[in-house]
């Protein structure tokens, strides 16, 4: 199965490879440099809908010169295909997520901490923070690509079928769904429930099956994939403020002329202004949906006890990546800056 993808990754490359050589465009957009970007959401999504707002900015200021053409819902792929196609240029840009980036670069393990960031201001000051993402960033360069901006994906939490969770404790022999990792498998062990990786498109059956007791995952989980119908606890626990990345293909972006790139680093930042804007309101109403149309309680409770417990695991990276080191201890500093604040939602997988 393996080498079929890579058969198929390769057939695609080649063939948007080609494309892209063989011209630029017909009529109005004969001579233009089609710039591609694929993401893996549908086009309501937040992602799709900033993206649409770059490839507008972009071509306001040199529609002259570049075509953008934006790519939802995998239809250039997953997203591991999406970032080898990035690699060799068949496309010029794609959201991927960081555990994919993370096999790339071990600087990017550093987001993966559970209970990284004490807030979710805390998370947005240390992502806005050049001192802290750039070095992450440009450190796949080798692998001919580099992040250009990140994407709010929010914030990770519980939600069961009948236990509310409150405090870890409530977490004791209960089947969690987590995420195909060994970083999430330690966090439930720790906290003393029972991980049970699967696909995130296994979840709903079995949560109404019975075979797991709840999940872990944003508020959009309950409404846009169904958990809310059988999960009736949402816990506010705040475990993992896991960001998307938005890359671009290296040759592409160090070819093109300085007065443009500086037009796409303001894309860039665009980008990240109008996910930010419509991540909030998608969360909002997915929150009043689920509450409302589906009888789902929220539970805001008390994180401390939950980061205590997991504290173990920071040391665990940092021994084992010590080059982390000063970003974590920047990162703190933000989290003592903001403890605590409102919740915000995150992106499902």
């Amino acid at each position: 199965m393996k080498k079929f993808q890579k058969v198929l990754t390769a057939l695609l490359s080649a063939v948007l490879l080609s494309t892209m050589l063989s011209g630029c465009g017909s009529g109005a957009d004969a001579g233009k440099r089609i710039v591609r970007i694929g993401h893996n959401q549908a086009t309501d999504h937040p992602t799709h809908i900033a993206l649409l707002e770059f490839e507008a900015y972009v071509e306001s200021k040199l529609g002259d010169k570049y075509n953008i053409e934006v790519y939802p819902s995998e239809l250039l792929g997953s997203q591991t295909d999406m970032v080898q196609l990035t690699q060799t240029g068949a496309i010029d840009f794609c959201v991927a997520s960081n555990s994919i980036l993370e096999t790339f670069s071990d600087n990017y393990t550093l987001f993966n901490m559970p209970y990284l960031f004490a807030s979710s201001r805390a998370y947005h000051a240390s992502m806005d923070d050049p001192n802290i993402t750039d070095p992450i960033f440009e450190s796949t360069k080798k692998a001919g690509f580099e992040a250009v901006t990140w994407i709010d994906a929010g914030t990770r939490n519980f939600y069961t079928v009948s236990t509310p969770i409150y405090s870890p404790a409530d977490l004791k022999g209960l089947k969690i769904r987590v995420q195909q990792s060994p970083t999430n498998v330690e966090m439930m062990r720790l906290l003393g429930g029972s991980a049970t990786p699967m696909g995130f498109g296994e979840v709903y059956t079995a949560l109404q099956s019975k075979i797991i007791d709840g999940a872990e995952n944003n508020e959009m989980a309950l409404t846009s994939n169904g958990h809310g119908d059988v999960c009736k606890y949402y816990s506010y626990d705040m475990h993992q403020m896991i960001p998307d990345i938005l890359i671009g293909n290296c040759a592409f972006l160090d070819d093109m002329p300085a007065e443009d790139r500086a037009v796409f680093e303001e894309g860039f930042l665009l980008v990240n202004q109008v996910e930010r804007e419509e991540w909030t309101k998608a969360v909002e109403a997915a929150k009043e949906k689920a509450a409302n149309d589906q009888g789902v309680e929220f539970i805001y409770l008390d994180t401390a006890p939950f980061q205590e417990i997991c504290s173990p695991m920071h040391e665990n990276v940092l021994g084992q990546y010590p080059d982390l080191r000063p970003f974590y201890e920047k990162i703190q500093e933000y989290n003592q800056l903001y403890p605590t604040d409102a919740v915000e939602g995150g992106s499902e997988e």
